[in-house]
């Protein structure tokens, strides 16, 4: 708050906003976050995401979760908040997600579009907003057009803003590309430059992306900085970190991919958000297509790792 806020251009009503996000759950007090994000089967469809779940079908089932599990906030649909925004606002904040990639469409179509309006996010009382863009993609320009003026009104009107900087999944999803260090952090650096507060980014596998697709970035290619990256996770974490404005942007990670053992890839996942350099988690299929109970456990085991002192940054 006192370093990065204070010399930046952001409102006082922006700078509340934060404080009340930053002062809430588990992490309250610590400059980390712990966010659940829950698009309600948008992108996936629903019956697909709560299958393993059905009690999450209720949005009220998920603001008990977030609740529970002591999260900073919820990064949820403009309907799922409508239903719940008077019962909740004023113990969890809520950031209302802008636009999807709806792909209940064939052939698939993987574009964001918006579902929702900045002046709705002001009116059911929510503290931020969020967007995603998937960059490289035929529609980036203007999902980063859509992006950019969304936010500058929500600063204005005194919410803070997150941006989702993905890569195309069909553009560039081969060869593990959505988890390469310098792919992603470039797409980080497009969204600060429109004033994201906050990035929320694939957490990265491996250094070089670059040289998969130089047939199509071949000037770029021809001088990127490989010495700045080495194949060790933590730097690549703090890889992208450096592009998001040396941390200025708070970077998120998600909790890490389904491999038989979620506690452990989110803990894991988390472990080098933070040494990186992030700023903390969004944590959500691991924590809503299991029991309440198992959900909550997960949530806290992230969340002790930014309360740890063992685990430095």
């Amino acid at each position: 708050m006192d370093t990065v806020l204070a010399c930046s251009d952001r409102r006082t009503t922006v700078v509340k906003s934060l404080r009340y996000l930053f002062g809430t759950g588990r992490l309250a007090g610590t400059g980390y976050l712990s966010l659940l994000p829950v698009d309600h089967g948008i992108a996936h469809t629903a019956g697909m995401v709560f299958a393993p779940n059905p009690a999450y079908f209720d949005p009220h089932a998920i603001a008990e979760l977030a609740i529970e599990g002591g999260c900073s906030g919820i990064v949820m649909t403009r309907g799922a908040i409508g239903a719940l925004s008077r019962l909740i606002a004023h113990r969890v904040p809520l950031i209302l997600k802008l636009n999807h990639d709806e792909q209940f469409a064939y052939p698939p179509r993987y574009d964001n579009i918006p579902f929702a309006s900045v002046e709705d996010a002001h009116r059911m009382g929510c503290v931020g907003v969020a967007a995603t863009v998937y960059f490289g993609g035929p529609g980036a320009q203007r999902q980063l057009l859509e992006a950019s003026r969304a936010f500058s009104h929500a600063h204005a009107l005194g919410m803070f803003t997150v941006l989702f900087c993905y890569l195309h999944p069909k553009a560039l999803g081969r060869d593990g590309l959505l988890f390469a260090a310098d792919l992603t952090a470039e797409a980080n650096h497009l969204g600060v430059t429109i004033e994201a507060d906050f990035i929320k980014q694939k957490q990265p596998t491996h250094k070089d992306g670059f040289s998969s697709v130089k047939e199509r970035y071949q000037g770029v290619y021809r001088r990127y900085p490989q010495h700045l990256l080495t194949d060790h996770p933590i730097d690549l974490t703090r890889y992208q970190v450096a592009l998001g404005y040396e941390g200025r942007a708070g970077l998120l990670h998600s909790g890490g991919p389904s491999n038989g053992n979620d506690l452990r890839a989110a803990v894991r996942a988390a472990v080098i958000n933070k040494r990186g350099g992030g700023i903390g988690m969004l944590a959500g299929r691991k924590a809503f297509q299991v029991p309440i109970g198992r959900g909550v456990e997960l949530l806290h085991a992230v969340q002790d790792v930014y309360l740890s002192s063992s685990v430095m940054a």
